[in-house]
């Protein structure tokens, strides 16, 4: 079994979920008491979302490098980091290692696509839905991907920073979420992308009538693939 790198806490709240599922996933691969060999470097978040903010994206692209550096050298054989908008800076962590960095934005492509969908509407930060490092990624996998309008953008992205990455999970922001979803289908979408890792707290399957891809139990399945092999 190789060890799976976790560059987390960004924010810890959706770091649990992958620590969660990447140990179920492996026992239900291997099963018995079996456990995904892991190792987690967790930031400080209030200092990665600073930099974010002021923009100051090859400073916080650093922080995450000399984590996938100590990963690298606590025997990590591949490396995920655990969040959709720092993969803003993957390829400055790619770089500074010399094992594998698994994208989030490539499992989920394959997934989608595996489906045989092509026109997704996307959910995620502000820098997520409106910056082309992650939707440019999707559309270089030949998909078709729809965000929000400006009103939709920014209650989706408040929701994630006031409410999921503190563990607040309000029925209220549920609804305003099925909304936007509902307003993406109606443009055409043909699935829905939960490109935040917090967002899979918030929103469930029942809540669209269009296939939901889970950006979260995706990476984690492909990581967990990679480290014990196919089922």
């Amino acid at each position: 079994m190789k060890t799976i790198g976790l560059i987390g806490g960004m924010s810890w709240e959706s770091t649990a979920e992958y620590y969660r599922l990447l140990n179920e996933l492996t026992r239900e691969r291997l099963g018995g008491l079996h456990s995904a060999k892991c190792v987690l470097y967790s930031v400080d978040f209030a200092e990665i979302e600073r930099l974010q903010v002021e923009g100051r994206w090859d400073e916080a692209g650093e922080v995450l490098a000399e984590a996938a550096k100590a990963l690298e050298a606590a025997g990590a054989d591949l490396l995920l980091i655990c969040t959709n908008t720092m993969h803003k800076v993957a390829d400055q962590v790619s770089s500074a290692v010399d094992v594998p960095l698994l994208h989030l934005a490539d499992t989920t492509a394959e997934a989608v696509r595996g489906s045989g969908l092509r026109r997704i509407g996307l959910l995620g930060t502000a820098f997520t839905m409106e910056q082309d490092f992650y939707r440019g990624r999707l559309a270089h996998h030949g998909l078709d991907v729809l965000v929000p309008d400006a009103a939709g953008r920014e209650t989706v992205h408040r929701v994630i920073y006031e409410e999921l990455c503190l563990g607040i999970v309000k029925e209220e922001s549920r609804a305003a979420y099925v909304a936007v979803i509902d307003e993406l289908i109606a443009a055409g979408a043909e699935g829905i992308v939960l490109g935040c890792t917090e967002i899979e707290l918030l929103v469930r399957p029942q809540d669209s009538a269009v296939p939901l891809f889970p950006t979260t139990r995706l990476h984690a399945e492909a990581a967990v693939t990679r480290a014990v092999g196919s089922p």
